[in-house]
């Protein structure tokens, strides 16, 4: 009975770490796409419509680089601080965004905020492979 039950209690932590992580790259994932609804009435603002790809192009490359740094160095010095720098990034970058006040400000801004966002997928990617078992994993895959 009482191993029935620390199982459940671990599976409930397991769920909530879970939902952490899905919530952090829901946030990367939907930053990716969701300024394009937004770009006709940024760039109309900023006067920048010859930079227009950019805003987009500066994120996706961002997160492609960062990616493989954030992992290598979620390796040597663990996982949760790196996952807590990456937001910390991907905030500072997202509050940049909105303080832009050209278009170039708004592409750098972008790509320090992709930086955050590749480093808030791959941990999440990272962590959970870190909580949870090997054989356990096919019911959390991401």
């Amino acid at each position: 009975m009482v191993r029935q039950r620390g199982e459940a209690v671990e599976r409930r932590g397991v769920l909530l770490i879970f939902s952490g992580l899905m919530l952090a790259m829901l946030l990367a994932a939907l930053d990716m796409t969701i300024v394009a609804t937004a770009l006709p009435t940024i760039t109309g603002e900023l006067r920048g419509l010859e930079h227009l790809s950019w805003v987009v192009t500066a994120y996706l490359l961002a997160t492609t680089v960062s990616l493989r740094l954030f992992g290598k160095v979620g390796d040597l010095f663990g996982r949760k601080p790196v996952f807590q720098f990456a937001i910390a990034v991907f905030l500072v970058g997202s509050a940049a965004c909105g303080l832009a006040d050209s278009m170039a400000e708004l592409i750098a801004a972008r790509a320090l905020q992709g930086l955050g966002g590749g480093g808030l997928m791959i941990g999440a990617q990272a962590i959970i492979g870190d909580v949870v078992s090997p054989r356990e994993r096919g019911r959390y895959r991401v």
